[in-house]
């Protein structure tokens, strides 16, 4: 039953990638640096979430 709430690593890997995607996209028509930090640590989200499923 607890198990029933708590998330999979791999959904928690998925919403955190989302929001960075989310974060770069925003930041992208103000602060292009920044949007291409975001990016990157999100493709490393991204690669972990590939090596696990």
């Amino acid at each position: 039953m607890i198990k029933f709430f708590k998330k999979s690593n791999v959904e928690s890997l998925q919403r955190k990638y989302d929001k960075l995607m989310h974060e770069a996209y925003v930041l992208s028509k103000s602060n292009p640096e920044e949007s291409m930090k975001r990016q990157v640590q999100a493709l490393e989200v991204q690669r972990d979430i590939l090596s696990k499923s």
